[in-house]
């Protein structure tokens, strides 16, 4: 017994070879079919957007937008990008933004009084590991010195070594700041091969050293100086602190130094 219940096809017509060297009849006829179908599609697809959108309109109780908003403006307005704080002002406004969010600052003058402090801490702390990133900055600490009993690192310094894992092990990770924002209380922390990222990301303690001069007014200024560097030039990574690790993932219960160090300081230097 045959079936009569064809199924329905959507496949669209024949399209002949493009490489042909000439179309038949039959085959300009293939190609006006496949236009004509194409074209019957696109007319369904823009009604029922029409039915869509009217629909949203309808629900909201208002007439369709029918064309695109005006953007007079593009990026930050130039009231902000003109708008600075003076050094006393990024300095107080800097300390009072991250320590609100659980980090330390304190004001150094030099490196060496900042080594002084870092030693005095991990005393403190009874650490018995530091990793620090391998800079002229972090070198002039000394730690080596103040703390000839403790286990101080510089990233990469031997290539055989598991720097993640020995920074995972950290009790201190110390790392230089390339800038900061006063207005969020952010400090800017860029990665390379001697800048491991995870120096800041996965000790117990971080310390970063923030140069005066490095301190802005505002997140952009930091941003922007990245565009003339070119691709080439980027760094690594790009990371943004603002104060220690916190969470409230599990049952909205605020967790300090789950995913980072639980105790951040800034040492303003300078």
């Amino acid at each position: 017994m045959s079936n009569t219940n064809q199924p329905f096809s959507a496949k669209p017509p024949v399209v002949p070879n493009p490489e042909s060297s000439h179309l038949t009849p039959d085959h300009e006829q293939h190609d006006s079919s496949q236009a004509d179908w194409l074209d019957e599609l696109e007319q369904k697809s823009k009604a029922k957007q029409q039915t869509f959108m009217n629909h949203i309109a309808d629900r909201l109780q208002r007439p369709r937008i029918q064309e695109a908003p005006k953007h007079p403006f593009r990026g930050a307005p130039e009231i902000w990008q003109d708008f600075n704080w003076n050094e006393a002002e990024k300095i107080e406004k800097f300390t009072k933004h991250f320590t609100e969010v659980g980090g330390n600052v304190l004001r150094m003058q030099t490196l060496e009084e900042a080594g002084a402090f870092i030693a005095e801490q991990s005393r403190l702390l009874n650490a018995q590991y530091i990793v620090r990133q391998q800079l002229p900055e972090t070198e002039a600490l000394t730690l080596e010195v103040r703390l000839p009993h403790v286990q101080i690192s510089a990233w990469n310094s031997h290539t055989e070594e598991a720097w993640k894992a020995r920074a995972a092990e950290a009790d201190i990770g110390i790392v230089l700041a390339d800038g900061a924002a006063a207005y969020t209380g952010t400090v800017m922390v860029t990665s390379s091969a001697s800048q491991g990222r995870s120096v800041s990301l996965l000790p117990t303690v971080c310390i970063v050293l923030l140069p005066i001069e490095r301190l802005q007014t505002r997140l952009g200024e930091l941003l922007i100086p990245w565009d003339s560097k070119g691709r080439e030039n980027l760094p690594a990574g790009i990371h943004f602190i603002s104060g220690p690790s916190r969470s409230s993932d599990i049952e909205n219960e605020l967790t300090i130094g789950v995913h980072g160090p639980g105790i951040v300081y800034t040492l303003l230097i300078g």
